[in-house]
């Protein structure tokens, strides 16, 4: 038995994240490869609309303030896509306001998650939210 507590089982889970900050991006692919996760990295709006379809990810955490296409808008285009209605998105923002959460839900993301996030938090966000094997 070890004192650490108990790292949420996301081993073989498809996590794509889409922020513009390279350095919330790269934590995020440490956290989630640690934990056994396959990670698709986007910079933005765009550039993951690009590799959704190529990568299927199992959950999608997505920055809300981003250039050229926000996380809302990016949001509103997964869900309106049929293959990734399921898919969970989870939006990632460093203001934790009533209204972006709300603004979050009416474009259909199933979870807020405030940066910056611990390791704690993203991992059980995960484990929440997507299902391996689906």
């Amino acid at each position: 038995m070890s004192d650490t507590p108990q790292t949420p089982d996301i081993k073989g889970i498809k996590v794509m994240v889409i922020d513009d900050s390279n350095t919330i991006r790269k934590s995020a692919e440490i956290f989630l490869l640690q934990a056994g996760a396959q990670v698709v990295l986007a910079e933005d709006g765009f550039d993951a609309l690009a590799k959704i379809n190529d990568h299927l990810p199992d959950i999608v955490f997505c920055d809300i303030l981003m250039p050229r296409l926000d996380g809302y808008q990016t949001c509103a285009l997964i869900k309106k896509n049929a293959k990734f209605a399921a898919t969970p998105v989870v939006m990632l923002s460093s203001k934790d306001g009533l209204f972006d959460r709300a603004r979050g839900r009416m474009v259909g993301s199933d979870e807020y998650l405030t940066k910056p996030f611990t390791k704690d938090s993203l991992l059980k966000t995960v484990a929440a939210h997507a299902k391996s094997g689906t």
